[in-house]
């Protein structure tokens, strides 16, 4: 509905209350609705799968069309984000936020930080996202505000024109609520515990939910060792019951993330069941590295048929059993098409560095069974982007017999590299990674898991060695305040960033001219003003 018409059912309704409305403003009540759109998490989570669900078709149609996210470990960096996206791009299209079960164990755990295992307080990613969305709405509700007041300003002045105009914007607001994609990791225990948490979590907002073919309890974060991987249909199971929530809470297309560790995963705790022979617990057990026994085995041994022969899978101390090695890129192609036969909307292969053609290599045999299989990235600052890149550009260099001597393929990280063709060469990939891994890997959604966490520790360094050593208080005004101001950072003005001026609105609707407002001639965040 249009502010005008909006209003003026408001002032209707009131109208008809008689006397003891009088002092109610049919267009104030139109404000606060319009600067609290979203009633609810799952208001919330609708809106935003219907937008995924639209950037996919997008996607499917022209692959420039990817998306991308960042992860916030917090609502205020989130909320920050989305304003300088709109800011810097005038709109939030295609940008997303990622939720990182690393960042909340590392950051957001009552224990402190934590590796990432899953021993974090699984309510915590649901009490995430909600603190994400109530930042993001107050985004909303202070630009609104902003607008309010400059209709305001306008009818004040006579100027129609500029008043139109500021309508116009009102009626055209695009919303900082956005898409998360949030990691739930390996689901924090079996089928129905993953059904519960996923229920909170759409709860709070998320439309899509990001889980991860590795066992609960032995989970581990997807670029270190010691990954353990489940039998497919014990994976599926959680996938069901996260299909299950999202419909018992009407959001049914919501989305789901199927993330197979498969790649450097060695291990599985279990031993799949069979049915009958190719079956998928069959072809789950024909990745097992096996030797051949004699007669019945020994005491304890735990024996399979594989082809007419009895074989020992081999079995570690820790109960484990091990996969052949080599196997990794073909459970991961198993692992894909089986989630995508079975209710999972995208994929993520995490891998061990970033390389299109690898990542590629399995999109093309995953899309020989499911077309328009689509993945979702992990842009890892776990990775060291320079000196991969660097050593791809050499590796296709020297294929192609150039010159390389000026190189040293083990020390590519050194400074001394930046400006040479080869670092210029590599950096240019890297400016491009996610456009040609769209265009050739299938990547619809980029997303880097733990930027703002990097962002926080590079710049709080940098703000301490100025602060804390010659420059004293001009660290802080040379090398925050002032780049806040001319790059026109909203929060320079933290007070309105706060709610301040929101508060101020309120004052006045409650209390007319009797309200003491904090937005006066004497508000020291009038110095920002220019």
């Amino acid at each position: 509905m249009l502010y005008k018409d909006a209003s003026s059912q408001s002032r209707d309704f009131i109208a008809a209350q008689g006397a003891p409305w009088q002092a109610i403003d049919g267009e104030s009540v139109t404000r606060m609705r319009a600067q609290n759109r979203f009633q609810t998490g799952l208001d919330i989570a609708r809106h935003t799968a219907a937008i995924m669900r639209a950037d996919m078709a997008a996607y499917d149609a022209d692959p420039a069309q990817y998306t991308q996210s960042l992860g916030c470990w917090h609502g205020f960096i989130a909320q920050q984000k989305m304003i300088a996206v709109k800011k810097h791009f005038g709109s939030v299209k295609g940008r997303y936020i990622y939720l990182s079960g690393w960042m909340i164990a590392a950051l957001r755990s009552e224990f402190g930080p934590l590796p990432d295992q899953s021993m974090h307080e699984k309510t915590s990613v649901p009490a995430l996202i909600e603190e994400i969305y109530t930042f993001l709405r107050q985004a909303d509700a202070r630009e609104l505000g902003g607008l309010f007041r400059e209709l305001d300003a306008a009818r004040a002045a006579g100027d129609e024109v500029k008043a139109q105009q500021i309508l116009h914007a009102i009626d055209a607001h695009e919303s900082h609520v956005v898409p998360i994609i949030a990691d739930i990791d390996a689901g924090f225990g079996n089928a129905e515990a993953t059904y519960l948490l996923a229920k909170k979590m759409i709860e709070a907002g998320a439309c899509a939910l990001q889980i991860e073919n590795q066992v609960s309890d032995e989970k581990q974060c997807g670029h270190q060792d010691g990954k353990v991987t489940v039998p497919h249909e014990d994976f599926l199971q959680k996938i069901r019951a996260i299909r299950y929530a999202f419909m018992e809470l009407g959001v049914p297309d919501g989305i789901i993330v199927a993330r197979t560790d498969s790649l450097g995963a060695g291990l599985t705790k279990q031993i799949a069941f069979t049915r009958e022979p190719g079956d998928l617990g069959d072809q789950y057990n024909s990745f097992l590295d096996c030797e051949p026994v004699e007669g019945a085995g020994n005491p304890g041994d735990v024996l399979i048929n594989r082809d007419g022969q009895l074989l020992r899978p081999k079995r570690l101390p820790s109960n484990l059993y091990q996969f052949r090695p080599g196997t990794g890129e073909d459970r991961c192609v198993l692992d894909c098409i089986t989630s995508l036969q079975n209710g999972a909307d995208l994929i993520w292969i995490e891998t061990e560095k970033p390389h299109i053609e690898q990542i590629a290599g399995m999109v093309d045999r995953i899309r020989q069974v499911i077309p328009n299989a689509k993945l979702a990235y992990n842009n890892s600052p776990s990775f060291n982007w320079t000196l991969n890149f660097r050593q791809q550009v050499f590796d296709a260099w020297t294929a192609e017999g150039r010159d390389m001597t000026a190189y040293d393929r083990a020390k590519l990280m050194g400074a001394q590299y930046d400006e040479t063709p080869l670092g210029v060469e590599a950096d240019a990939r890297i400016q491009s990674f996610q456009r040609d891994a769209a265009a050739r890997a299938g990547i619809f959604h980029h997303l880097i898991t733990l930027p703002t966490y990097h962002t926080a520790a590079l710049s709080t360094d940098n703000l301490a060695a100025e602060y804390f050593g010659d420059a004293g208080m001009l660290g802080y005004v040379a090398g925050v305040q002032r780049k806040e101001i001319r790059q026109g950072i909203a929060c320079v003005k933290h007070q309105n960033m706060s709610g301040s001026d929101i508060g101020d609105d309120h004052k006045e609707y409650f209390a007319g001219e009797a309200a003491l407002k904090a937005a006066g001639k004497d508000n020291t965040m009038n110095q920002f003003a220019a």
